[in-house]
């Protein structure tokens, strides 16, 4: 059986904070691209990188794939709807990069086969920077054989993960940001106890990376976000709260066990009316300094 070999065109349908260097990826791959983002000035900064089109459909018109990297389900559903699907040909692979909500996701992948077109869901941890140096975690979801398909193509962007059939992927990025948003919770505020007892912070991470309480916040965010004060991870508290309760959500529909998750999302929830949707997630930080987190009413 011949390998799975890159498309010659996709279109890319969002080309934001993190569209823009993923588009970059796969251009550099050597895989034209048509690009379309519905913000003014979005595809400006891409000339060269991709043939700039006038509408998501125009996008997708004629593309073997098409890539949406939009912020939730209620884009996605608006642009597959607004006439991207009437534009994408008998056999077209659409592929989800948003972080979505699973369960729409399997429906709306149970419509879009009725036009002979199968979703995959392929949303990514790793933020700008992954996205940048082509290093992201792509949780796929969707059969073997679309997955197998769309590999070198998305390998293009990140390290290729097959999780499961269609919404597995969405699933999993929710529930990898809630165990993000509770390990940076939790470690921020040992943190912040040890801080206030007198032991410096970069001590503090230089002996818990070494040790059993370290996670992506102390290997990561702390240094390289928190400590030298910059806050520009390029991922928003807004965007983590929606995802964590994607999650929340998902726990609560399978009946599996979610205090913790239910206080995390509280927590965050009450964070970003403070600091704003659009503060960078790591400065939820502040928030816990300056304001300290309410015990229970």
């Amino acid at each position: 059986m011949a390998e799975p070999e890159l498309p010659g065109v996709v279109g890319f349908v969002g080309l934001g904070r993190m569209g823009d260097p993923m588009v970059r990826r796969v251009a550099a791959g050597g895989v034209a691209v048509r690009g379309y983002d519905a913000a003014a000035g979005a595809t400006d900064g891409l000339a060269g990188v991709v043939t700039a089109v006038d509408s998501a459909a125009a996008a997708a018109a004629g593309a073997p794939v098409v890539i949406l990297m939009l912020p939730d389900s209620d884009v996605v559903e608006k642009v597959v709807d607004g006439g991207l699907l009437d534009a994408l040909g008998d056999g077209a692979l659409l592929v989800d990069m948003s972080s979505s909500e699973p369960l729409r996701t399997r429906a709306l992948a149970r419509r879009v086969a009725e036009r002979g077109v199968t979703l995959v869901d392929a949303p990514v941890s790793g933020g700008v920077s992954g996205a940048r140096a082509g290093t992201l975690t792509i949780m796929v979801g969707g059969p073997a054989d679309a997955a197998a398909t769309l590999t070198p193509l998305l390998s293009l962007m990140g390290r290729v993960r097959h999780v499961g059939d269609v919404g597995a992927g969405h699933a999993l990025k929710a529930l990898n940001n809630l165990m993000s948003a509770a390990h940076l919770l939790a470690s921020s505020e040992a943190i912040l106890v040890g801080e206030r007892f007198g032991l410096d912070p970069a001590v503090m991470l230089d002996a818990v990376n070494g040790s059993s309480g370290r996670s992506g916040s102390t290997e990561n965010k702390w240094p390289n976000y928190v400590l030298p004060e910059t806050y520009d991870s390029g991922f928003t508290a807004g965007l983590m709260v929606k995802d964590i309760r994607i999650a929340l959500g998902l726990a609560e529909a399978t009946g599996a066990p979610s205090q913790l998750a239910a206080r995390t999302v509280e927590l965050w929830g009450r964070a970003v009316e403070q600091l704003g949707p659009g503060a960078d997630h790591t400065e939820i930080v502040r928030w816990l300094r300056r304001a300290g987190v309410p015990g229970p009413d």
